[in-house]
C-alpha cells in the first residue's frame, strides 16, 4: 500500500503533505450493516498481510471493541463533537502510517445524519474533514430500481462527499441483485462492489445497546473468521483497497505538541472486566502519557483493592453481571472502605450504577457497593441517549467550577430511589442531555465523582488533569487491605 510523508512549503510556513490510503464505511441509517462489513473487511485485508488502523465515528464502545479485535490493534474514536475537528484530524494522522498503512473508518447512523439540519458532526462531515472516499452499504430489502434513486440522491445531496462505491445488503437472490446493481451503475455512475445476501445466522448477536460486546461473546475469533469469509465471498475487497488508495493527500501545518505535566508513577486502578468494559483507549493513553501506571482490577473476581492513588470505573453492563457483582461482598467492602479513606474514584454510567445501593433488573434487586445513597432500576426503553454538554456548577476534587465539557450518555437505567447523606451533591448542570435527575449529573461524595456522562480525553483534557490531580493529592494514603 502507498504511504508517504512529504514536507511541503505553504504560505511561507512549513506543512506536511501526507498520503494515507483510507475509506469511510457509511450507511443510510443505523443498523444497515456497517459494523459487520467493517469487521469483515479489516479481517480480510489483514489476511492479505496489510495492517489496518481501525477508527469509529460516533460515541461507541461496543463496535469499536469488535473493530479492534478484528484488526489486532486499538480502535480510536474520531467524533468531531467529542474531540473537535483539529484533534480528530491530528489523532487520525498520528495513528496511521508506518506499521498501519491503511485506515478503515466506520461511520455512525446515516451518512448525512448530524446534530441539526446542516448535518453538523455527521459521517459525511467527517469524511470531508479527512478527505476520505466513502463506500456506502445499503439495505435493499423489498427494493429494486428505487435503490438507484436513493444512491443518486446521496451522491447529489453533497457533491463534496467522495462517494466511490456501493455495497448491497440483504439481497434476495441473483435476479434481485442484477436489477439493483444495473440500476445503480447505469443511473448513478458509481460501481457496485459487493452484494451480501440475506443471512439468518448472525455472527454478532445483539442486546439493548447494540451488538453483544466482544468481551462477552463466547467465540470471538470464530465470529470474526465467519464474517471475513462472508465478506471475501460477496464483496470485492480489492476494489475497496483501490478506492482507499485513491484518497487525496492531507495537508496539515506542523504544530508543537503541548507538553502535559508528568506526575510520575501515580498508580491509577481501572476496573476492567466483562461487567465494566466501556473505555476509550485514548483515555488510558493520556493518563500514561502523563506518567500514570495503570492497574487492572476486576469487580467480579478480585476480593481486595491493590495499592493505588485513584480508581477509574468505566461503563458497561452491570445489569448482566448483577448476580456476580452482588455476591462479591469482600470487594464491595474493600471499595467502600477505600472511599471512606479518601480514595479518588471516577465512575461513568455503569460505574455510577455499581457505586449505588442497589440495582433492580426485571423485578429482582441486587445489592451493589453502597458508596452512594441512590438505587437504580433497569428499564425497557432508553432513559437517555445522545451527546451531552455539561457545566460544572460546584467545585469538586476533579473539576473547577465553570468548566464546560462535551460528552455523551446512553443508558437504560434510572435512579429509582435517592436517600440523603451529608456531603453528597451534584456537580454537573446539563446544558444538553438528561443526566441523573432534574437536568443534573455528577454525583459527588468525598473524593468520588460518578456520572452518566462519558468523556473523551482528547476533547476534555480537564478529565485527565482532574484524575491525576486528585491522585497526586491522595498519593500513598490508600488503606492496605
Amino acid at each position: 500500500m502507498r504511504n508517504t510523508l512529504e514536507k511541503k512549503a505553504s504560505s511561507s510556513k512549513k506543512a506536511l503533505r501526507i498520503t494515507i490510503p483510507r475509506v469511510v464505511i457509511a450507511g443510510l441509517k443505523g443498523g444497515s450493516g456497517k459494523t459487520t462489513l467493517s469487521i469483515g473487511l479489516i479481517s480480510a485485508i489483514r489476511q492479505k498481510g496489510i495492517a489496518v488502523a481501525p477508527f469509529k465515528k460516533g460515541p461507541d464502545y461496543i463496535d469499536a471493541g469488535w473493530l479492534a479485535s478484528a484488526s489486532g490493534i486499538p480502535c480510536y474514536n474520531l467524533d468531531p463533537f467529542l474531540i473537535g475537528e483539529e484533534r480528530a484530524l491530528s489523532s487520525f494522522i498520528s495513528r496511521t502510517g508506518g506499521a498501519c498503512p491503511l485506515a478503515i473508518i466506520e461511520g455512525n447512523r446515516g451518512l448525512y445524519d448530524g446534530m441539526d439540519i446542516e448535518g453538523t458532526y455527521s459521517t459525511a462531515a467527517l469524511s470531508k474533514l479527512l478527505k476520505s472516499p466513502v463506500v456506502l452499504i445499503m439495505d435493499c430489502t423489498k427494493m429494486t430500481r428505487t435503490a438507484a434513486a436513493i444512491v443518486l440522491g446521496v451522491k447529489r445531496f453533497d457533491p463534496d462527499v467522495r462517494l466511490r462505491g456501493v455495497i448491497l445488503n440483504q439481497v434476495a437472490g441473483s435476479r434481485h441483485e442484477s436489477v439493483v446493481r444495473d440500476s445503480i451503475e447505469r443511473h448513478c455512475g458509481i460501481p457496485v462492489i459487493g452484494a451480501i445476501p440475506r443471512l439468518t445466522d448472525a455472527a454478532f448477536p445483539e442486546r439493548h445497546m447494540g451488538l453483544t460486546p466482544h468481551q462477552e461473546h463466547p467465540k470471538v475469533d470464530e465470529a470474526i473468521s465467519k464474517t471475513r469469509e462472508i465478506i471475501k465471498r460477496y464483496v470485492n475487497v480489492d476494489a475497496v483497497l483501490g478506492i482507499a488508495a485513491e484518497a487525496e493527500p492531507l495537508l496539515i501545518r506542523k504544530k508543537a505538541m503541548p507538553q502535559a505535566a508528568v506526575m510520575s508513577s501515580l498508580r491509577v486502578g481501572v476496573i476492567k472486566d466483562s461487567a465494566f468494559q466501556f473505555y476509550y483507549p485514548e483515555n488510558f493513553e493520556e493518563l500514561q502519557r502523563r506518567g500514570a501506571v495503570l492497574i487492572e482490577v476486576s469487580a467480579l473476581k478480585d476480593r481486595t483493592l491493590p495499592e493505588m492513588d485513584a480508581l477509574y470505573i468505566g461503563g458497561g453492563f452491570p445489569e448482566t453481571h448483577a448476580i456476580a457483582l452482588a455476591k462479591n461482598a469482600r470487594f464491595k467492602k474493600a471499595l467502600s472502605k477505600a472511599v471512606e479513606g479518601g480514595l479518588p474514584v471516577y465512575a461513568e454510567c455503569g460505574g455510577l450504577m455499581y457505586l449505588g445501593e442497589s440495582l433492580t433488573v426485571r423485578g429482582r434487586t441486587y445489592p451493589m457497593a453502597g458508596v452512594l445513597p441512590v438505587s437504580f432500576s433497569l428499564e425497557e426503553k432508553p432513559q437517555a441517549h445522545g451527546y451531552t454538554i455539561v457545566e460544572v456548577r460546584r467545585a469538586n476534587p476533579f473539576y473547577n467550577k465553570g468548566t464546560v465539557l462535551r460528552g455523551h450518555e446512553f443508558h437504560y437505567s434510572r435512579v429509582s430511589a435517592a436517600g440523603k447523606r451529608r456531603g453528597v451533591f451534584m456537580a454537573f448542570n446539563m446544558k444538553r442531555g438528561t443526566g441523573i435527575r432534574d437536568k443534573a449529573d455528577g454525583l459527588c461524595y468525598k473524593n468520588v465523582f460518578a456520572t452518566y456522562t462519558h468523556l473523551h480525553a482528547l476533547g476534555a483534557p480537564e478529565w485527565a488533569d482532574g484524575m491525576l490531580r486528585a491522585a497526586e493529592g491522595f498519593r500513598g494514603r490508600c488503606p492496605r487491605q
